[in-house]
């Protein structure tokens, strides 16, 4: 027994050793981290330059291009000389024009303001009885079988008040493939944001057309459609046309080879797109232009961790996870993905107060690397989740099992949460002091986790991926979206 306990006490010093001679550099490093970006951040100027002159970003438009190109030219000019295009080629979708009018009969119809949800179809002009889905869910399908047949869905975005408790809501595309799949000709998605806020935003699960017209209107409007439905039949004509095709996108990639470990990756991204109806500042200015400068302040600190590090602007996300998909094909192809030993994910990222991760065994590394950054400043809090999500750019690397994370614990600037995808997301809300704090916080995180002596968390083999995304309750989203590739 004295035997056992010798050893163990041996091994639980040498382990306490590593672990401080893994973080010994660190809170130096970091205090220059913080000192650089407090100082010197270029992530707000070059947001506000982005935003004036090239305006939205939306995948395969002139603007996208033009995004595209100024990520690139700002790698370059922060000194990177391994700095590709990734190309790949998307199912482009533009909006058209959309009529949308709602009244108790085919012949008493009124506009009703509305945005047409992407990849609706090319065409369509339809009248159909509306039929309130509620949330739009499997429950709400299953209370009133084949309600829907042959009809128009009117669905809430999000969760109903009054809805039974524990009720959790799906994405706005797997609402409406549930609609697709009930039979329904037309969905009319209502908006959860007060005072008359569109929302734009893919209706498809594929990134590919859908067979169906898709549209968005605002909260007041529609909680005045389900009211009068209690009453009496609403008719619905929709008349919309929409463009599509074939054209080419490219993410961004610039390289920092790794010190001791080049062939162990860890990518960090955030999605460079966005949608045409403002510049999309908040979604994803904020997050995509964190991680450019966060590149800009390894350059300039010419830090070296031990693994390489590929800072990635990814194109297409809103249309579909369009170019994070292009990322893991192509790493699949190449069998560079089995050199992934981490994604970090920023969209939307703001003013974080911690940091999360897919996988809990990765709780005492972040939460080693919080403890520094808290040192520097008390107002991050050094939280840590354990969770996963779907609907961004992690979700490919998730889906093939390889670790993910990212900071948070912060909120969005004021009023910019009403402005998601819509046409009032502008630079004007963006928080300068909050877009440093997020490139600041994340480039400590990014630093300890290429330097660490092991990741904790490591990529799950494929049993393990499904008993993850089972676990996290995911199955049913990634079966609406044809994604859940097991049997049962």
């Amino acid at each position: 027994m004295k035997k056992y306990f010798t050893l163990g006490l041996m091994a639980a010093l040498l382990a306490g050793q590593a672990k401080a001679q893994e973080n010994k550099a660190w809170p130096e490093v970091f205090q220059k981290i913080n000192s650089e970006v407090q100082t010197n951040s270029k992530a707000y100027s070059s947001l506000k330059t982005a935003s004036e002159t090239i305006g939205h970003r939306m995948t395969g438009s002139e603007n996208g291009k033009k995004a595209e190109e100024f990520a690139y030219n700002l790698f370059k000019s922060y000194g990177f000389s391994e700095v590709r295009y990734q190309p790949f080629e998307v199912e482009s979708w533009s909006r058209g024009t959309l009529a949308l009018q709602v009244g108790p009969d085919a012949k008493q119809l009124k506009n009703i303001k509305s945005v047409s949800l992407a990849h609706s179809p090319v065409k369509a002009n339809l009248t159909g009885q509306v039929v309130d889905m509620g949330n739009g869910l499997e429950v709400d399908y299953a209370a009133k079988p084949n309600a829907v047949k042959g009809k128009i869905a009117l669905v809430y975005l999000g969760v109903l008040p009054g809805s039974p408790e524990g009720t959790r809501s799906l994405h706005r595309s797997e609402k409406t493939a549930l609609a697709i799949n009930n039979g329904a000709k037309g969905i009319i998605i209502i908006n959860t944001v007060a005072g008359g806020t569109l929302l734009t935003g893919t209706a498809s699960v594929t990134g590919k057309l859908i067979s169906i017209p898709a549209v968005c209107i605002g909260r007041e409007d529609g909680m005045q459609l389900k009211e009068q439905l209690q009453k009496g039949a609403l008719s619905a004509k929709i008349d919309m046309t929409n463009n599509s095709g074939k054209i080419k996108a490219r993410n961004v990639i610039a390289t920092l080879k790794g010190a001791e470990l080049p062939n162990e990756k860890v990518v960090v991204g955030g999605h460079l797109d966005s949608w045409d109806l403002a510049s999309g500042a908040i979604d994803n200015g904020i997050g995509s232009f964190s991680v450019m400068d966060m590149a800009r302040t390894f350059q300039t600190l010419k830090l070296r961790p031990k693994r390489t590090i590929e800072f990635v602007m990814f194109m297409g996300e809103e249309e579909g996870l369009l170019g994070s998909e292009a990322y893991l094909e192509e790493a699949l192809k190449n069998k560079s993905v089995n050199q992934l030993s981490f994604m970090l994910n920023y969209d939307m990222t703001n003013d974080p107060k911690g940091y999360n991760a897919s996988q809990e065994s990765c709780r005492e590394l972040f939460q080693s690397i919080g403890a520094i950054a808290a040192k520097i400043d008390t107002t991050f809090k050094n939280s840590f989740s354990s969770r996963a999500g779907l609907h961004s750019d992690h979700q490919p690397f998730m889906l093939h099992g390889i670790p993910t994370g990212g900071s948070s614990g912060g909120k969005l600037p004021a009023s910019a949460g009403d402005c998601y995808h819509a046409d009032c997301d502008s630079f004007a809300l963006v928080n300068e002091q909050e877009l440093k704090n997020t490139v600041r916080f994340s480039s400590m995180l990014l630093y300890g986790l290429a330097d660490a002596t092991t990741i904790p968390a490591k990529p799950l083999t494929d049993e393990q991926t499904k008993a993850f995304l089972l676990k996290n309750n995911l199955k049913e989203p990634l079966k609406i979206a044809g994604e859940w590739r097991w049997k049962d």
